[in-house]
């Protein structure tokens, strides 16, 4: 009998069942997949991380950070790239790693993104509250104290009710069927699209470049700080590698909806930095909402309305594409037998996987409404990065082992690459703290667990090596 800790899932069989009828309906296009990625990577950032790593870190060399940290989010995207087109199977990186690691390696990265996108749902949801109570402020809508965020936040404070009925309100839209959530989720990043466009074209008009010197005020190492502080707001394009099995044509549009989500995001971002730099100083952007506070300052108080639009639609996506992300993952690894069969059954009329994405929503919603902000945001990057090492690493040993696999797309420049993304990756996991790392292993403790009094048993792979 195999190893159940090596044991790998088949290339050639995964490429075959990705083209075949899986219970889901196929409707995203080329636009669904990149809307659903760059929901996932443009979100309240935007406005927020641009102006504080500018005061913080770089100056108006914060677009030198970004177009760093975008590089090495690139590294990571085109490995993700290489494998969707390979591998059109729901999943993402667990799918991934199952067939190139093995099963243990699988159920590791499955059950740690389970976490980190339940703890991203979680965290985003508490800002959605806070920018929507904004907009409701502005417009002479209060809600009672008690409603206005969790114990500790605010005085009165109990639960934060918006930030709960959202996450019930996604997973909703997300279990009635992918195609109007798709629509929804389209419309979501076209509005926010639409606002960051304005915003900049109509900042350029107030630039004075007298702003942009000194151009690096902090150094290389500045620049270099800046960029490890928002490489966070340029990944997010994993997610709609989950939807493989929800895609028209997935081994064509998954690797370009990767690369395009990713791109469009870089365009925005150092528009977005040359903009904020170039209309106020650098050194008056670190306030917790930095853009808003730039264009008030210029005369143009409209801005902090229509930006706080922005936030909503924009987090608004950035939820359904992390609760779809999640809820898909889990699914496969019920459907994979390491998670008990009752999750991976598909909705009959929606056919949507209605149960995992209940269960995520309706924890999201406890989590968002109960806990502060910061508490939850603690454990919300060290995974992501963590599987990001993984499939640079992947690709690096597949194309040793399986030169001969058919791939619609291929990572240029291997292993160098993959060496990138997994450099980078190491540098920032190695710089959070040491706490979240404490956390992170005992969430992985309890994953192996489970997986060795449960998953490697129950596992499909395991059931026909019995046989």
């Amino acid at each position: 009998m195999a190893n159940p800790f090596l044991r790998t899932k088949s290339i050639d069989h995964l490429q075959q069942e990705g083209l075949q009828e899986t219970g889901f309906n196929r409707v995203l296009g080329l636009w669904h997949l990149t809307a659903i990625g760059l929901g996932g990577i443009v979100g309240v950032g935007i406005f927020v991380l641009t102006g504080t790593a500018a005061a913080t870190k770089a100056g108006p060399a914060v677009l030198l950070s970004f177009l760093i940290a975008g590089l090495a989010s690139a590294a990571a995207a085109l490995c993700y790239a290489e494998f969707s087109g390979m591998i059109p199977v729901a999943g993402s990186a667990y799918t991934y790693s199952y067939a190139v690691l093995g099963e243990f390696a699988a159920w590791i990265i499955g059950w740690d993104l389970l976490l980190e996108y339940a703890l991203v749902v979680g965290v985003v949801a508490i800002g959605w509250s806070g920018y929507l109570q904004s907009i409701f402020e502005q417009i002479g809508i209060h809600l009672p104290p008690w409603a206005q965020g969790a114990s500790g936040t605010g005085k009165g404070h109990v639960f934060d009710l918006l930030a709960s009925l959202i996450s019930l309100g996604i997973a909703a839209l997300l279990s009635i069927g992918m195609e109007w959530g798709s629509k929804f989720n389209s419309l979501m990043v076209s509005i926010k699209l639409g606002i960051i466009l304005l915003i900049i074209g109509v900042g350029s008009f107030y630039v004075n470049p007298e702003h942009w010197h000194p151009f690096m005020p902090f150094g290389f190492n500045g620049v270099m700080g800046g960029a490890a502080l928002v490489f966070f707001a340029v990944f997010g394009y994993d997610t709609l590698t989950t939807a493989a099995e929800e895609a028209k044509n997935p081994q064509r549009d998954l690797p370009r909806a990767v690369v395009v989500s990713l791109g469009i995001a870089l365009i925005l971002y150092v528009g977005m930095s040359l903009v904020l730099t170039g209309i106020v100083e650098y050194s008056t952007l670190n306030n917790a909402a930095p853009a808003a506070k730039a264009f008030s300052d210029i005369g143009l108080k409209w801005a902090t309305f229509v930006i706080s639009v922005a936030a909503v639609a924009g987090i608004t996506s950035v939820l359904f594409s992390f609760m779809l992300a999640g809820s898909r993952i889990w699914f496969s690894m019920s459907r994979d037998g390491l998670l008990p069969k009752w999750f991976s059954r598909v909705h009959p009329k929606y056919k949507t996987p209605a149960r995992p994405t209940w269960i995520i929503g309706v924890v999201t919603a406890f989590i968002a409404g109960l806990t502060p902000i910061n508490k939850v945001a603690e454990l919300a990057n060290i995974g992501t990065l963590f599987a990001f090492v993984v499939i640079c690493s992947s690709v690096i040993l597949l194309r040793k082992r399986r030169p001969d696999i058919e791939r619609s797309f291929r990572t240029p420049m291997v292993p160098l690459i993959p060496l990138i993304g997994i450099g980078f990756s190491i540098w920032l996991m190695a710089s959070l703290p040491g706490v979240t790392w404490v956390r992170f292993v005992i969430w992985l403790a309890i994953g192996l667990l489970i997986y060795l009094t449960y998953g490697q048993r129950k596992s499909k792979l395991a059931q026909n090596e019995r046989r």
